[in-house]
């Protein structure tokens, strides 16, 4: 096609991506934009919004300031790395775990492949009051099939020790089919035949999995990395639910403290700046891992 043909192509194209374009610039780049701005204000939220109130509300980089020197900061961010050094390892352990079960040619696996990917579909809410139910020391079945082994089971969501643990367990159950997927169909990627070659030298199952099968899962592994920690870094709805940054704030995280500042102290310019300290954090970590892709994943199949 001549340079000509693609330029009246391109022209042709643009009223079917105009919506688009207009759609992703009113709800996506304006307000990424505004939310600037109204960091660096102290508006309630409240007051309607315009030039002359964020003006009237300016107050610089008082906000970042005031976050960056206060304790709750350091606590809060703390408490999310806490959550992080938890759910990462255990998400990826249980993903990859389905990933290879799932993978087998056995009967039925389709249904099973169904059944793993049922709590990702079910709502945050609905997850979060039935591990609240599991997880209640009254009442819940966990603590009673701990006793049953001898164990008396802590109060998970009740306790400054436990809860951050019980909403990782919650979180791992909720996300697993979700990440075992991505590794599932890294799986069915790889070549059988390296497998057949590695069985005529005498490889076992084993050697296999950790010379064949994850060097040459290393692309969606780094994809589930990535993915996990911005979930991560957005830890909020069950949080809410089961604990609501309780007990003792042992579980208030970045996300809550930005809807906290925000709809219940009605400090929008304090709860923005936040959610942009967020932002350069996961963006810092983000670039990180990309650069350091290089040296452990591999991209040959």
């Amino acid at each position: 096609m001549s340079k000509k043909k693609k330029q009246q192509a391109l022209i042709r194209s643009v009223p079917f991506m105009l919506p688009s374009f207009v759609g992703m610039i009113i709800f996506s780049l304006l307000p990424i934009v505004i939310s600037i701005f109204i960091s660096l204000t102290d508006w309630n939220g409240l007051d309607k919004l315009n030039l002359n109130t964020l003006s009237q509300h300016f107050v610089g980089l008082e906000n970042y300031i005031n976050i960056l020197t206060t304790s709750e900061f350091w606590k809060v961010l703390g408490h999310t790395l806490y959550y992080i050094v938890l759910y990462i390892p255990l998400v990826f352990l249980a993903s990859l775990g389905i990933a290879v079960i799932l993978n087998k040619n056995m009967k039925g696996i389709t249904a099973f492949r169904v059944m793993y990917y049922i709590p990702v579909l079910t709502s945050w809410v609905a997850a979060s009051l039935i591990w609240k139910w599991v997880l209640s020391p009254q009442y819940g079945i966990f603590n009673q099939l701990l006793s049953y082994i001898g164990v008396r089971g802590p109060s998970w969501l009740t306790s400054e020790v436990w809860a951050m643990p019980a909403i990782v367990l919650a979180s791992v159950w909720k996300d697993m089919g979700f990440f075992g997927l991505f590794l599932l169909s890294g799986l069915k990627m790889i070549d059988t035949t390296y497998y057949e070659a590695a069985r005529v030298d005498g490889a076992g199952k084993i050697r296999q999995f950790f010379s064949i099968t994850l060097p040459l899962l290393t692309p969606s592994i780094f994809f589930c990395m990535i993915m996990s920690l911005i979930n991560a870094f957005q830890l909020f709805p069950q949080v809410m639910i089961m604990t609501e940054g309780g007990p003792n704030g042992a579980t208030q995280v970045m996300v809550e403290r930005i809807y906290t500042y925000g709809f219940k102290y009605f400090k929008m310019g304090y709860a923005s700046a936040y959610s942009w300290l967020l932002f350069v954090i996961i963006f810092v970590l983000t670039v990180i891992q990309m650069k350091g892709q290089k040296g452990w994943v591999h991209y040959e199949s």
